[in-house]
């Protein structure tokens, strides 16, 4: 029987963060297996460990599909890992390419991003639309991009904290949007300061409504935001309040690595969430 573990990521609290699952032993599952596994616990990804030692290949997958690169599942394996052999350094292999992992003495883990890229975003109206939002929503000083640091995402900057939580969207749609543009979920982001962002992260493609907690979108949005000039070496962004999942994540932008990093705490579930 598949022991699958259940932890809290980018929060310190079980009540917060985006649940994650992990299988820290999938060398004897098949595609097919792990599809189930990640359907029956319903979280937004459960990440699955194929070799227990060295650099470590670790494949992610949602309740209705395999993505390539998930943030908040790597820090909980992570955590996971340093809860049984100690803090250290990890390298995982994800299908978007290495991953080194740091766990401190907190338990505390940061990962290293893939070279990231930042696009120009075709058909912004269209995503407006199945928001229901409107070209007068955008932020200016955040023009519509697609980032990429392990997985694609749709950055849109808003104006106001309001219409962040206001987020009502057409779910069918916007999937069938995102698949088209091989988009793993939306970045819509309101700054709070030019350190200090909030964020909401609909994923539908996934087979779920919006992430409470999303390492892959931070890591792109550090390189998006590097891109526009704007970039700070540190970045915090707030996300899942709007959920009652509070989560905060930490994104590092070095001047000598084109490379994210992004860090957070996580915490074991005692119960499915």
């Amino acid at each position: 029987m598949t022991t699958v573990l259940r932890y809290a990521a980018f929060t310190s609290d079980p009540a917060g963060g985006n649940p994650a699952g992990v299988v820290l032993d999938a060398r004897d599952l098949d595609d097919a297996a792990m599809q189930t596994i990640a359907a029956d616990v319903g979280y937004s990804e459960t990440a699955f460990l194929m070799q227990p030692s060295g650099v470590q290949p670790v494949r992610y997958f949602s309740p209705e599909a395999e993505v390539p690169f998930c943030g908040h599942a790597t820090v909980a394996t992570a955590v996971a890992l340093a809860e049984r052999n100690g803090p250290g350094e990890l390298v995982f292999s994800t299908k978007a390419g290495l991953v080194p992992v740091t766990v401190d003495a907190e338990l505390r883990a940061t990962l290293t991003s893939v070279e990231p890229s930042v696009e120009e975003a075709d058909d912004v109206p269209g995503a407006l639309a199945l928001l229901n939002w409107s070209a007068d929503d955008l932020d200016p000083d955040l023009p519509p991009r697609i980032a990429y640091a392990g997985a694609r995402h749709l950055v849109l900057g808003t104006r106001t904290r309001q219409r962040l939580a206001d987020l009502d969207y057409d779910f069918d749609g916007l999937r069938r949007y995102m698949l088209d543009r091989d988009l793993t979920a939306l970045q819509l982001v309101w700054p709070a300061s030019p350190t200090v962002f909030h964020v909401r992260d609909p994923f539908p493609v996934g087979g779920v409504v919006e992430d409470p907690a999303t390492g892959a979108a931070a890591a792109a949005f550090g390189a998006y935001l590097r891109e526009l000039g704007r970039d700070q070496p540190k970045i915090t962004l707030h996300q899942g309040d709007d959920l009652g999942r509070p989560s905060l994540i930490t994104v590092e932008l070095r001047p000598d690595d084109r490379r994210v990093r992004v860090s957070g705490n996580a915490v074991p579930i005692t119960a499915p969430a």
